[in-house]
């Protein structure tokens, strides 16, 4: 996959709400605007993947608590040149969680969202505030999988019940809106 193929990708999905639609609007302009879009060479915007991973019965997320912001969140990371996002959000479950085998539910994004994060310390050097241009799929895990967490960036993996998501997370913003949204979509 390339860039084109992932700028198709993104301009054949159906928006879920307003927000989606908005974003999705960003994600096209920002692809036409910068030619690194996919690294994080781009200090201002550039693309993530997340994982929305549900047990089989779909009662259940599995999440990390981030280290950096300091909640429970879903799993995901920086696309690092790779135009992929679906390989992306499989390779970022595994290394944040420890799961061998992840299913795919759906092949097409399920959601997508501009998020904003704001300036931190990373490995003792200053990120600035910036834009994930981030793409969520949905991906299914065995809750028998071994969980482990990745020290370097979470300190806790779990499974949450599916309807205790938007209470578990302190980000305000996600909860209200991201959060409640993909647990509506997967439903």
């Amino acid at each position: 996959m390339n860039l084109e193929d992932l700028k198709r990708k993104i301009q054949n999905y159906k928006p879920y709400n307003e927000q989606e639609e908005k974003d999705k609007q960003m994600m096209l302009k920002y692809m036409d605007t910068f030619d690194n879009i996919l690294v994080r060479d781009n200090e201002f915007v550039h693309f993530t993947a997340s994982s929305w991973a549900v047990n089989p019965e779909k009662t259940k997320v599995l999440m990390i608590y981030h280290n950096i912001y300091q909640s429970w969140t879903w799993t995901g990371g920086h696309s690092d040149g790779e135009a992929d996002l679906l390989k992306v959000a499989i390779k970022e479950l595994k290394e944040e969680t420890g799961v061998e085998k992840v299913k795919i539910l759906q092949e097409d994004i399920f959601s997508l969202e501009a998020l904003t994060v704001d300036g931190h310390w990373k490995k003792g050097k200053y990120v600035s505030s910036h834009i994930h241009l981030n793409l969520t799929f949905l991906l299914e895990v065995d809750e028998r999988e071994i969980l482990q967490k990745k020290e370097d960036e979470n300190s806790g993996v779990k499974w949450i019940p599916i309807e205790e998501v938007d209470k578990i997370s302190k980000e305000e913003w996600i909860k209200k809106n991201i959060y409640t949204k993909l647990k509506n979509k997967a439903a």
